[in-house]
């Protein structure tokens, strides 16, 4: 069984930072992908981040490209997502995902275990 969860969402103001957590327990991990979404209120579930099981190769969504990190940590089974220059339309909660990856890295069917998520919310 594989359970995720996720921790450092807030309340920050356009410009600053935050760096969000997710903790993977079960021992598949270090064979899955891993990746980040997010969701708007009355918006769909959007990728926002992805990276391989070797931490080697990582997509981003264009909005945010040049802005957010996203790494893996596979001796501690854990994934960051540094977010910076966070603007407005960065709010949503943000979810932690992982999975074999089995279609397009952003598409929310290609993953197989989801955390409950974290609020991030940015003001101007």
């Amino acid at each position: 069984q594989v359970q995720l969860m996720e921790s450092g969402g807030g309340s920050v103001q356009a410009g600053q930072s935050l760096t969000l957590s997710c903790v993977v327990t079960g021992d598949t991990y270090l064979r899955t992908y891993m990746a980040w979404f997010r969701q708007a209120p009355g918006k769909e579930r959007e990728g926002v981040a992805n990276i391989s099981p070797s931490g080697s190769v990582s997509y981003y969504a264009d909005s945010v490209k040049g802005r957010f990190t996203i790494s893996r940590d596979n001796a501690k089974n854990m994934a960051y997502l540094q977010m910076n220059s966070l603007k407005p339309n960065d709010t949503a909660v943000y979810f932690c995902a992982a999975g074999w990856e089995t279609g397009h890295w952003a598409v929310v069917g290609s993953y197989n275990y989801w955390g409950q998520g974290t609020q991030v919310t940015v003001s101007s």
